[in-house]
């Protein structure tokens, strides 16, 4: 097959997906199909809906399948340890994967998200990791991911704010007992959070505030956001959320959610092909500027 030859699915084509319960409009499948043609390679990427009662059968049935493996996404990215054969170091730490390959009938799972996450804030946000006060809005698969990949970066504090704080203090708990910084909770709604980010200067989003049929909602009040604030939303679609308009709106710097699903992708690609991702093919299927810049 030639380089960048769009090959058409048969009998030999290496199947990979995304496995969650709401994956009509994932960006993935673009993602990952511009990279399979652009290299030649007789693979195709699709989207699964898996309700949480099935989750199990479709993550055995990757091998059963012959599958290569594939992304797992929103609800299903803690679930997912306990059907796996075997999860790398940093998964289960974090205790949530978003990439699993297939190695013969065992299944492998990866947390890309974290590294993603320090990708794009540092490549397209311009913003290193180390020294920032920041605050992360959620307490699941994403969040932890950010969590724990901003502490090990070298954050001088994270704050983890939702609005179920016992599930805000666990993540908070986990997170203290591998790195040296400063990791409190707090409750989305309570009075703390005006004085938390009053004193933060990385808002980072990772709850579905904001997408699909939570378009018109903002995780965080836009009265709170500042000049002194980065924000970054994980949500892609749409790609301005209320929160990043409000966020331009009181001055602040921000980061929209497709850097961090390229990142997270080019290496849950090399995971499953051994080759290297083709970023700028990747970055051309998303629309994002042909080089990494700083966003404002």
């Amino acid at each position: 097959m030639d380089r960048g030859e769009h090959t058409e699915i048969d009998g030999a084509t290496t199947v990979v997906g995304v496995i969650g319960d709401a994956v009509r409009g994932s960006l993935s499948p673009r993602l990952h199909n511009a990279a399979f043609a652009a290299l030649g390679l007789n693979w195709c990427y699709v989207g699964f809906r898996v309700p949480r009662d099935r989750l199990e059968a479709a993550l055995r049935g990757l091998a059963a399948l012959g599958a290569a493996g594939a992304n797992i996404t929103v609800p299903h990215k803690e679930a997912a340890l306990a059907y796996l054969d075997e999860t790398t170091d940093d998964a289960r730490v974090i205790g949530a994967v978003n990439t699993v390959q297939v190695s013969g009938d065992r299944l492998i799972g990866y947390n890309t998200d974290a590294a993603g996450l320090l990708d794009a804030l540092r490549l397209d946000g311009g913003v290193t990791p180390e020294g920032q006060r920041a605050v992360i809005v959620g307490a699941g698969g994403a969040a932890r991911a950010a969590a724990f990949a901003l502490a090990g970066a070298g954050a001088g504090a994270v704050t983890i704010i939702n609005r179920n704080w016992d599930r805000a203090a666990a993540l908070a708990d986990a997170v203290r007992r591998t790195v040296t910084c400063a990791v409190d909770a707090a409750p989305l709604d309570g009075a703390g959070v005006a004085v938390t980010l009053r004193e933060a200067t990385l808002l980072v989003q990772a709850t579905t505030a904001g997408a699909g049929g939570q378009r018109a909602l903002s995780a965080v009040p836009g009265t709170l956001l500042h000049p002194g604030l980065f924000v970054m939303d994980m949500v892609y679609d749409p790609r301005e959320t209320v929160l990043l308009r409000e966020a331009r709106a009181a001055g602040c710097r921000t980061l929209g959610g497709l850097p961090m699903l390229l990142y997270q992708g080019a290496r849950a690609f090399e995971i499953w092909t051994g080759r290297q991702a083709p970023l700028q093919v990747m970055r051309d299927a998303l629309g994002l500027p042909r080089e990494a810049a700083s966003k404002s």
